[in-house]
């Protein structure tokens, strides 16, 4: 039971990691019309008609958004690394529970980041533009969120079952 829980939680911080980069990396955060033609946005750059541009202004919300992000991709990878080092020579408590709260963590900070771009997003954009959307980038996003929060918990549970478990005896009468 505690390798099925630690090895689930392990499972889904590689999903939600590779989510997190995938969501971070890609332009389809936001779909909307301009001037009559296709545009998507993501953190790093617009597209108009397939040509992409780097975003050229300094806004705080695309700074914080891209900060959160990243340091979400960080501390998944995190997670994931000591989720699987503890399989490595057999479950070690203090692994399993520092890879859960980094999971949990993870997902707070992509949860944060997912919050600004959403109310900014709405507030601003959506008032900007009529024929507008949130796309797959920012989807997977939420997704990302879900499975980082569920591999944290795993991870926990992982650790609460090494710790509430007897340590197995020497005694063959036992």
């Amino acid at each position: 039971m505690l390798y099925t829980l630690a090895g689930g939680g392990t499972l889904c911080g590689v999903a939600a990691l590779v989510l997190l980069i995938v969501s971070t990396a890609t332009d389809f955060w936001m779909q909307y019309r301009y001037s009559g033609s296709s545009a998507n946005q993501g953190l790093w750059r617009f597209c108009i008609n397939h040509k992409c541009h780097a975003h050229t202004i300094t806004v705080a919300f695309w700074d914080a958004t891209r900060a959160f992000m990243l340091l979400a991709v960080l501390t998944c990878f995190a997670g994931v690394v000591l989720g699987l080092s503890a399989f490595t020579n057999g479950t070690k408590n203090r692994r399993v529970r520092t890879g859960g709260i980094a999971l949990v963590l993870s997902g707070f900070l992509a949860l944060l980041a997912l919050a600004i771009y959403t109310g900014v997003t709405v507030t601003f954009f959506g008032k900007r533009f009529l024929d507008w959307r949130f796309s797959w980038s920012y989807i997977i996003g939420w997704v990302a969120v879900i499975l980082a929060f569920a591999a944290g918990v795993f991870q926990l549970c992982a650790y609460q079952r090494t710790t509430a478990e007897p340590a197995p005896s020497n005694n063959p009468d036992s």
